[in-house]
C-alpha cells in the first residue's frame, strides 16, 4: 500500500518503547461492518536501554539550539517555519493552517476493512507492536473476535488515526489477545536491487537416469575440506 500523505512531521509518530508506562495512551473502538469493540492501545515493549546525557569535557550538560546556517544568529521558537525542499537548496514554506488542512478527519475508530491470511504480510513489513485491551463491557466480543481471527489465522487490516497521523495497522490474535501491528508503506522497504543485491538464479535440477541413484552431496564435508584446504595453504 502507498504512502497517504499526513500533516505532521514524520518525527511525530506513536508513543514507543519507555514513553509511557503500564496504563492505555488511547482509546477507541474496533469497527467492521455493524460490530463495534471499544479498546485501549498499550505499547507492547518497554525499554531497558539506559540513556546518557551529553556533557563537556568538564561535566557540563549540554543543550542543543537552532540557528540561522547564513547568518550564525540563534532563533527563537517563534521565528521557525516549517519548509519543504524542493530542489538543493529551494524551499517552500508550510503554514500550520496548510498542515491543518491536510489532517485526516479526526476518528476514534479503528476501521478494520478485510481480513487476510496472517501468512500473506512479509514480516518486513511489520514496524511497531502494540497491545489491544477490551474497554468498558466490550471482553466478550473482544474475546470472540480474537479467538475467531486465532483459530482460522486471519489478520485484519484496519487504519485509525493518531495525533493527526493516519496509520496501517495488522490486527493480530495470539493466545486469546488482539495485537496491533503499525505496518511500514511500500516506498519505505526496499528491494534487494535497491542496495545492490542480484536476482536470484534457479538452481539447476540434476538429471538423474533411471535405476541409477541420486548423488547426495554433504554439505558439512564440502565445508570441511574447503577449510582444510585454506590452512594447508
Amino acid at each position: 500500500m502507498r504512502r497517504r500523505k499526513t500533516a505532521k512531521s514524520a518525527k511525530e509518530e506513536l508513543p514507543n518503547e519507555g514513553d509511557v508506562g503500564a496504563r492505555p495512551f488511547w482509546s477507541g473502538t474496533i469497527t467492521f461492518g455493524l460490530v463495534s469493540i471499544p479498546v485501549y492501545l498499550y505499547p507492547a515493549h518497554r525499554s531497558v536501554r539506559s540513556s546518557f546525557r551529553l556533557l563537556s569535557p568538564k561535566g557540563v550538560p549540554l543543550s542543543r539550539r537552532y540557528f540561522s546556517a547564513k547568518s550564525g544568529k540563534d532563533l527563537d521558537d517563534d521565528e521557525m517555519v516549517r519548509g519543504f525542499e524542493v530542489a538543493t537548496d529551494k524551499y517552500v514554506v508550510v503554514t500550520d493552517e496548510e498542515l491543518e488542512r491536510l489532517e485526516p478527519e479526526k476518528t476514534r475508530d479503528i476501521d478494520l476493512r478485510r481480513f487476510v491470511d496472517k501468512d500473506e504480510i512479509p514480516p518486513i513489513y511489520f514496524e511497531h507492536a502494540y497491545l489491544l485491551a477490551p474497554a468498558g463491557a466490550s471482553v466478550k466480543a473482544y474475546q470472540l473476535l480474537a479467538e475467531t481471527m486465532e483459530r482460522r489465522g486471519r489478520a485484519g487490516i484496519a487504519t485509525f488515526v493518531m495525533r493527526g497521523k493516519e496509520y496501517l495497522v495488522a490486527i493480530l490474535a495470539e493466545k486469546g489477545i488482539l495485537r496491533a501491528e503499525t505496518l511500514r508503506f511500500s516506498d519505505e522497504v526496499r528491494s534487494p536491487q535497491q542496495i545492490g543485491l542480484p536476482r536470484p538464479e534457479r538452481v539447476r535440477k540434476a538429471v538423474v537416469e533411471p535405476g541409477q541413484p541420486a548423488k547426495v552431496v554433504d554439505l558439512m564435508e564440502v565445508l570441511k575440506k574447503s577449510l582444510a584446504g585454506k590452512k594447508a595453504a
